[in-house]
């Protein structure tokens, strides 16, 4: 049985194919989303802008503005979650819809369920981070963990090393602090799917993997020396700790 949501998000659908598009209010509507379809750039960042919506699921290629300009245009302003759903689905357009802002990214053609299970996922995601910035933490006022040259901000989502503020988004502050919460230990892979991505791996899902290559950029552009984030074929990542001594 589907998991149906206890409230009606508002979702803005940005897709400039009318027989898609259709089909995606249908199916949304189904699952009871408030939907809002908009077929080009322009005004699809205005109205994604806007803070009326819970959730963006933004095409590429758009007239008048194309969604990836889009997206940055929108990450100025708006943290509102987005999902791309783009037929341009190799690595590269991934990883750049990635780096763009973008919580995840589905390759056209996709299955409605996937995509059904992707909009959960991430919605479950931002409504746990909500909690956890507005729950009390008397018992711990400033949470984090100082682990040698590295501090980790809970309260922030940073962290820097020798003082430095690594630049990091959400997605990799949880896979990095999860990585120092069990240093030198090897991590399997739906173990951080469900930790940091907060849902199951499919077969050919490389969004992990794709979060770990950028948390290894930034820690070396921090001036962590050599590559401490390791990758254990077959079995998951490890952060070697004596790095950060």
């Amino acid at each position: 049985m589907n998991a149906i949501p206890c409230f009606a998000p508002r979702l803005l659908v940005i897709e400039d194919d009318a027989v898609l598009g259709r089909h995606l209010e249908e199916f949304l509507t189904d699952r009871q989303y408030s939907v809002t379809l908009c077929n080009e750039g322009p005004r699809g960042l205005a109205e994604a802008g806007s803070g009326a919506y819970q959730m963006v699921l933004l095409d590429i290629l758009l007239p008048g503005l194309n969604g990836l300009e889009l997206l940055a245009e929108l990450r100025k302003v708006s943290p509102v979650p987005v999902i791309v759903v783009s037929a341009l689905g190799d690595e590269q357009a991934r990883i750049q819809g990635l780096i763009s802002g973008a919580d995840d990214y589905l390759p056209k053609p996709f299955s409605m369920a996937e995509l059904g299970v992707r909009i959960e996922a991430v919605l479950r995601r931002v409504n746990l981070e909500r909690q956890a910035t507005i729950e009390p933490r008397a018992a711990n006022p400033e949470p984090g963990v100082q682990s040698g040259a590295l501090a980790l901000s809970d309260h922030e989502e940073s962290a820097a090393f020798h003082g430095q503020d690594m630049g990091l988004t959400s997605t990799e502050y949880r896979l990095l602090k999860i990585l120092v919460e069990h240093g030198d230990q090897v991590l399997s892979k739906p173990f951080l799917y469900q930790t940091v991505l907060y849902r199951g791996c499919g077969r050919h899902d490389r969004s992990l993997d794709l979060h770990v290559s950028h948390l290894r950029r930034k820690l070396r552009a921090a001036g962590v020396p050599d590559s401490p984030l390791r990758t254990v074929w077959g079995q998951g990542y490890t952060l070697e700790s004596r790095y950060f001594l």
